[in-house]
């Protein structure tokens, strides 16, 4: 299974970037099943869930990005996505997806190499 993440780049405080995961190698049954997430991790900062979608479409978001993010799936495509709007400076880091549910451990698949996302101030 291998996951590609894409639409990271260098944007103003302010701005907006969408950004795209797809999981390839994973049939697609397997993807429906899946609770999927986006993960951020900053320099110097430990990998943190920033937002979820689960099998159900049920979504969620940590409180730093709660009301300027937005995840989304298509399952047909074993693609998850995040919308980010109103991008902060701190915002800025590495953006992976991977299984992932708030308040929920999961066994993860393999990390991709993720998306940059840099925000200047």
């Amino acid at each position: 299974v291998q996951l590609q993440a894409s639409g990271g780049g260098l944007v103003q405080a302010g701005g907006s970037l969408r950004l795209s995961c797809k999981a390839s190698g994973m049939i697609l049954s397997t993807f429906w099943s899946y609770d999927m997430g986006w993960y951020r991790q900053a320099p110097g900062k430990q990998r943190e869930l920033v937002a979820s979608e689960s099998s159900g479409g049920r979504t969620n978001s940590a409180d730093s990005v709660k009301g300027r993010f937005a995840i989304s799936r298509d399952n047909a495509k074993r693609t998850v996505y995040l919308q980010m709007n109103d991008l902060k400076p701190e915002d800025t880091a590495v953006y992976y997806c991977n299984r992932g549910s708030f308040g929920s451990d999961y066994s993860l698949l393999n990390w991709g190499q993720g998306t940059q996302v840099t925000v200047s101030s």
